[in-house]
């Protein structure tokens, strides 16, 4: 019964051919004795095989006539049957064919891109055509279609630009994060004009601190991040959590990154500027799209930074050890932002893993035994004793050698020693040479002989061990008396 109403509702009277109608007629009779004694039904009912039909003079099934193939597909294609599941909302809806063009993407077509889209056969199934291979509601798409041209135009508070993802927030409800979010990545400002971030992160954990919230902490907070692919739009990455999460989580990234720093650097970096550390030239188009959108990812739930960040930064460190800037003096490979990224990753991943090794500390650390940071406070002693022996120099060893010594030590660190003594016999004060030997002497006192390579992970701590030790040798002594 259930099979004759499914038929007759498929193919009203006027759609029937002679097929159709004959085996509606056999079925409607429901004389099936002569089926049940044909010598194959036994093994048809053991097996569970199914069955279909043949009119005698035809060489097809009937399922399989022209007539009733093209209108299956029509009705499945959704131009007969204005009905469908809405993959969005889950209930009965009018399919788009074509979905609302979305506007505002960084690098996607002027005119606008799709999320959803099916322009090539190829990409095409069971004879559907364009939108209704996914189908979505009317009253999603023009929902979802207008929320996000409406966070993306031009001027928007609700946006900004994460790596070569269009980045959107909003709450489940009007909230002062959705007005802060993006001063607290900080992607469009200078550094002298960055907001206090820790100031506005603290005024959402205010729970925390035993002070009445302005708004509900736990009010559900969202981030989109949309990149250009082709002539679609690509997801990069899509975050869902409450308010409370989010701040504790960027609060987190803060805390991991701070390290010292010159006085007149900000105490918190930007997003923005970490990235821009990564890229070729420092240039913002240089920045790789995978690590900005999985950084971002990893800031906001809480978890180890992409694996490829810290080869990123490194490689970038090495890379530039030797280039001058415009008046001709050697660059500051070991930076501020780059080092803040370097220790950050190692901190993630230390407390995430809950590996049996010390972490790497804010500033210098004299305790830290681990090799690479010991022959990156090395490395950091040996440049400075360079630098006043031969005072006003251009390039120090940090220029010719600092490759190596991060990656293979025993390469180089012999021939560092001994270029060592030359400038110390060349220094004046020798109060301040006999200030440099015991230091040497305290820093290689843990080090038994210099290791042929270097993992990743410790030339991150080479690097952090090298900055820490030169921020020392600039950081003002209090008088201990």
């Amino acid at each position: 019964k259930a099979f004759i109403e499914r038929i007759e509702n498929t193919f009203p009277q006027e759609n029937r051919d002679g097929g159709i109608s004959a085996v509606l007629t056999f079925l409607k009779a429901a004389n099936f004795a002569a089926v049940f004694k044909h010598p194959y039904w036994a093994e048809i009912e053991k097996n569970g095989d199914l069955l279909s039909f043949q009119l005698q003079d035809d060489v097809c099934l009937v399922c399989e006539k022209p007539t009733v193939v093209e209108l299956l597909q029509k009705r499945q294609s959704g131009e007969d049957n204005p009905q469908n599941i809405c993959l969005v909302r889950g209930i009965n809806d009018v399919p788009v064919r074509l979905h609302t063009a979305i506007k505002g993407v960084w690098g996607a077509q002027t005119s606008g891109a799709n999320i959803v889209s099916f322009n090539l056969e190829a990409f095409e199934s069971f004879g559907k055509k364009q939108g209704f291979n996914a189908p979505v509601g009317s009253k999603a798409e023009f929902a979802y279609t207008t929320a996000l041209n409406m966070l993306l135009k031009k001027g928007s508070p609700q946006r900004m630009q994460v790596g070569d993802a269009s980045t959107v927030f909003w709450a489940e409800k009007e909230h002062k994060l959705e007005s802060v979010f993006a001063d607290l990545f900080d992607t469009s400002v200078k550094d002298d004009q960055t907001q206090d971030a820790k100031a506005l992160i603290a005024a959402f954990r205010a729970p925390q601190i035993g002070v009445k919230p302005e708004l509900d902490p736990q009010t559900r907070f969202y981030v989109l991040g949309l990149a250009p692919n082709a002539a679609r739009i690509a997801v990069r990455f899509w975050y869902e959590g409450t308010v409370q999460q989010v701040v504790d989580n960027i609060n987190q990234h803060f805390e991991d990154c701070e390290i010292v720093h010159g006085p007149k650097q900000p105490s918190t970096l930007s997003l923005f500027r970490l990235l821009k550390s990564t890229a070729v030239q420092g240039d913002s188009k240089n920045i790789q799209p995978n690590i900005a959108g999985d950084m971002m990812r990893s800031i906001l739930n809480g978890t180890p930074y992409p694996k490829s960040l810290l080869s990123s930064v490194i490689n970038r460190t090495k890379a530039e050890q030797s280039r001058k800037d415009q008046n001709g003096k050697s660059m500051q490979n070991v930076s501020y932002p780059r080092v803040s990224l370097i220790k950050a990753i190692l901190v993630r991943d230390t407390k995430y893993y809950q590996r049996n090794q010390k972490e790497v500390g804010m500033s210098l650390d004299k305790t830290n035994i681990n090799i690479g940071y010991r022959l990156g406070r090395l490395f950091a002693v040996l440049e400075k004793v360079q630098e006043e022996a031969n005072p006003g120099i251009n390039a120090t060893i940090r220029d010719r050698f600092y490759g190596a010594a991060s990656s293979t030590p025993v390469a180089v660190f012999a021939l560092l020693m001994k270029l060592k003594n030359h400038h110390l016999a060349k220094l004046e004060n020798r109060g301040r040479a006999v200030s440099f030997e015991k230091l040497i002497s305290e820093i290689i006192s843990e080090i038994n002989g210099f290791t042929p390579h270097l993992s990743l992970a410790d030339q991150g701590r080479f690097a952090v061990g090298y900055y820490h030790q030169r921020q020392d040798f600039f950081t003002k002594k209090e008088n201990s008396n």
